[in-house]
């Protein structure tokens, strides 16, 4: 099989390129090549910038019998995929967010893919919030685009929605903020409290479904949500993460306004505190895809293996400013849960 993966040079699309590769398919990377990659010459790679020229100049001509996209954000994106690829390519797949959700006026948790449709919230006044809407909405653009490109041209394209991901190679380092702070035995602020659910996804059932799903034309112009079976509260995830270092957790519940006022970002320290965390049924997935997600328990643990055996040289950023984590631990907050578990 000849595979495009368009954007996606490292986490999520540098898995796949790998389990590609290790399967025999013909690779070829599109992307800025502003990022390096551990693929060496075992894919064909072609640099440039999607949103010029560059995209119809250097696909021309070429046809692959799958191609993924990480890299396409807004309706432009769609369209051009369209254009560019239609007749092209076999299958393409565009990774999209459970964010498409979040922006939608009264949208149920979980969403299922029948709660797309529907009137949007307004756009927040806060700068940061506004961006997280913009980002939905724009996701919401590149999908609408697609399914209209199905329905009139049967341009073979499958929606994936997915929420937060977690993973051995996450560049944003979510998950090994709570691990610097857990190992180093001192109090882990949980902005909010952390009660409310999560539902996560693995970046390699991230891959392994992508993998499974090539091909599956009865999945043209769907959309699928693609998320982890268990729901455990912010607290019981790192819990869980505690157990695997064999740390034991300090628990500190703060307000997001207490963090912010010592001069503290709560997404730096605690990356899954915030509002913006989709939360997504996947039985759609399950039911006509064969969809299976790796338990909780065993990601987790290989996550925090791979962090023990390769550790990272230096901390994530936010970390510079743990001894003001610690001082607000003192001062700021009345509620404090030494080694609690929930």
């Amino acid at each position: 099989m000849k595979a495009l993966i368009i954007g996606g040079n490292r986490f999520l699309g540098h898995e796949l390129a790998l389990r590609l590769v290790a399967a025999g398919h013909a690779v070829t990377l599109f992307n800025r090549g502003t990022l390096q990659d551990a693929l060496g010459d075992r894919v064909e790679r072609l640099h440039g910038d999607r949103t010029t020229s560059d995209f119809e100049r250097l696909l021309a001509g070429r046809r692959f019998e799958a191609a993924i996209d990480f890299a396409a954000f807004d309706a432009e994106d769609g369209r051009r995929a369209a254009a560019v690829l239609g007749g092209r390519v076999g299958h393409y797949v565009a990774i999209s967010t459970g964010q498409v959700y979040l922006v939608r006026a009264g949208c149920p948790r979980p969403a299922r893919e029948s709660d797309y449709d529907g009137p949007l919230l307004e756009p927040p006044a806060d700068a940061f919030d506004r961006g997280q809407w913009d980002y939905g909405v724009k996701k919401r653009g590149l999908e609408d685009e697609l399914g209209r490109a199905w329905d009139a041209e049967r341009f073979p394209a499958t929606r994936l929605r997915i929420p937060m991901v977690s993973g051995e190679r996450d560049h944003f380092r979510r998950i090994e903020r709570y691990l610097w702070r857990l190992l180093d035995g001192g109090p882990l602020l949980l902005p909010g409290g952390g009660a409310p659910a999560t539902r996560h996804v693995y970046s390699g059932s991230v891959v392994a479904a992508i993998l499974r799903l090539l091909g599956n034309a009865a999945s043209f112009g769907r959309a699928y949500n693609l998320a982890q079976e268990e729901t455990p509260t912010l607290r019981e995830l790192v819990t869980m993460l505690a157990a695997a270092l064999g740390a034991e957790p300090q628990f500190v519940e703060v307000s997001h306004d207490a963090v912010r006022a010592a001069g503290l970002d709560p997404l730096a320290l605690s990356p899954y505190s915030g509002r913006w965390m989709s939360f997504v049924d996947p039985s759609l997935a399950k039911a006509e895809l064969g969809f299976r997600h790796e338990p909780l328990a065993r990601y987790l643990d290989k996550i925090v293996t791979c962090f023990l055996a390769h550790p990272p040289q230096e901390p994530p950023p936010g970390y510079e400013l743990r001894a003001r984590e610690r001082q607000l631990a003192v001062d700021g907050s009345p509620r404090q849960r030494a080694g609690s578990r929930p």
